[in-house]
């Protein structure tokens, strides 16, 4: 079953004086099953860090839908979308977003405390992600006394917290080594086998190859796509190269 369906989005911007107008996306189609790890990759400019604010509903398209669980978020008003986003979507940026002035535990039950539900009935939940993805000893920390590696994986218990229906992550390997980053996609592999469907937008070969499906974006649309199937991560590793060598060519073989 599709927990997300993308049809027809366009966006387009105008410039400051209204003489030209920038097409970011064209004409996207796409599905993301319930369990999928989807990566979107595309060069700079290709439209795949609009495409992430719109499925985060923190832009509008011009036209076209988004639905998530049979929800069209464009039917939403404001106040309906915080609630629903709060809700439903969980979010894991480049720079972490944690707040210093809130231990580790805090700042992962934030969605909680902002949903204005009560903490205590996620005590559980939360024991049971943090042993998970190896954080239990550090709660009573703060995010500047931890490590980059460590903070993400805070910003992914934070998205966990409230059981979303879909994750998205923003470059969530940008700001890591190469050890950090391994460790954090090798807990999104484990989350996304334990049934949590994520949608990755990344610029990192290694970080796609982790994924189940690619999503390659050009000039504002879906150009391809490649399915792991039966591949290891290193043969997906080469095929996604070979993919994005063939788009800086401008053509498909």
């Amino acid at each position: 079953m599709a927990i997300l369906k993308v049809m027809g989005i366009k966006k387009t911007y105008t410039t400051r004086f209204g003489n030209n107008q920038v097409h970011a996306l064209k004409e996207v189609n796409f599905d993301v099953e319930q369990g999928e790890f989807v990566a979107i990759m595309g060069e700079s400019g290709s439209g795949k860090t609009t495409l992430l604010n719109l499925l985060a509903a923190f832009d509008k398209p011009t036209s076209g839908t988004i639905s998530i669980d049979g929800k069209e978020l464009i039917t939403l008003n404001d106040n309906a979308l915080a609630s629903y986003r709060r809700n439903n979507l969980g979010f894991v940026f480049q720079d972490f977003n944690l707040l210093d002035t809130l231990s580790i535990k805090d700042n992962i039950l934030l969605p909680i405390v902002l949903g204005g539900k009560n903490v205590n009935d996620y005590k559980e939940r939360l024991n049971t992600i943090t042993k998970e993805i190896g954080i239990d000893t550090i709660l009573r920390k703060y995010p500047y006394e931890i490590s980059g590696g460590q903070k993400q994986r805070v910003a992914v218990a934070r998205a966990l917290i409230t059981d979303p229906k879909l994750i998205l992550a923003d470059e969530p390997t940008g700001a890591l080594d190469s050890q950090s980053s391994d460790d954090l996609l090798r807990v999104f592999e484990k989350i996304n086998k334990n049934g949590q469907t994520i949608l990755m937008v990344t610029h990192s070969v290694a970080a796609a190859s982790h994924a189940n499906r690619i999503l390659f974006i050009k000039d504002g649309v879906v150009f391809h796509q490649i399915y792991r199937g039966d591949a290891t991560d290193e043969e997906l590793y080469k095929k996604i190269s070979d993919t994005l060598t063939m788009l800086r060519k401008g053509g498909e073989n």
